[in-house]
């Protein structure tokens, strides 16, 4: 393979990585906001030891849930 395809191929990769991060990205943003929505929590109110803790309880539910089935 010649060093211009080898390059090629490279900017096709990372352009697909960048793709992947941005989906990922708006998944989370998405996973995020439905469970303060369906919390009724307050973006205003909510600190970062809160929000870690509603995730370690997120957590540990889905995998309490998924070890049960």
């Amino acid at each position: 393979m010649s060093q211009s395809n080898l390059e090629k191929q490279e900017t096709k990769l990372k352009q697909l990585n960048q793709k992947i991060k941005a989906e990922k990205s708006k998944i989370e943003q998405s996973l995020g906001k439905e469970i303060i929505k369906s919390s009724n929590l307050n973006y205003a109110t909510l600190t970062t030891p809160q929000i870690k803790m509603i995730a370690k309880k997120i957590a540990a539910f889905l995998n309490q849930d998924q070890n049960n089935q």
